[in-house]
């Protein structure tokens, strides 16, 4: 590959991680936020785990970033943080309280959130093949902890929605 190809797509690459890290940033506030909600229920611990993993992972965007030589765009990260805060102002149906259908959404866009998370992983994965900055192995073990990640998410939106929306047979 030429220096000029490579150059390109650099850029491409850091315009792509700061798009993550502003989807990261609002995903961050949003599991603090279902960890939060839920600290007493049974999933509490599950979803303050899964809390901690998601800033995790947004460090690591970070030091990619860093470690790459890549500007972070801190406009994005800003539109990532105000756009969670704006998905709360959705109608569930309630006005002043949430509703049984806030956790439900929540737990969906948690787990959309996850699935493009492991879509870079693996976009990067296929970056670190060319750039021995990256540690590959890394990267597979990320993306190894975002799919136990969805799968939790995943278990708990399944529970959610036998809750909100329950079978017309019962």
């Amino acid at each position: 590959m030429d220096t000029t190809t490579r150059s390109t797509g650099t850029a491409l690459l850091g315009i792509y991680l700061n798009d993550h890290l502003a989807g990261a940033s609002g995903g961050v506030e949003l599991a603090r936020r279902l960890a939060r909600q839920h600290r007493d229920a049974p999933s509490g611990a599950a979803l303050r785990r899964l809390a901690t993993e998601v800033a995790e992972d947004r460090s690591v965007l970070l030091e990619l970033l860093r470690t790459l030589n890549l500007p972070v765009r801190r406009y994005k990260i800003m539109l990532g943080w105000a756009g969670e805060k704006v998905a709360r102002l959705k109608l569930n149906g309630r006005v002043a309280r949430r509703s049984p259908l806030s956790t439900y959404l929540e737990l969906e866009a948690m787990a959309l959130g996850i699935q493009g998370k492991l879509l870079a992983w693996r976009a990067l994965r296929t970056w670190a093949e060319g750039d021995l900055r990256i540690a590959s192995h890394r990267l597979e073990a990320l993306e190894q902890r975002g799919q136990g990640q969805w799968q939790l998410l995943e278990d708990l939106r399944r529970q959610a929605a036998a809750r909100v929306f329950p079978s017309a047979a019962g």
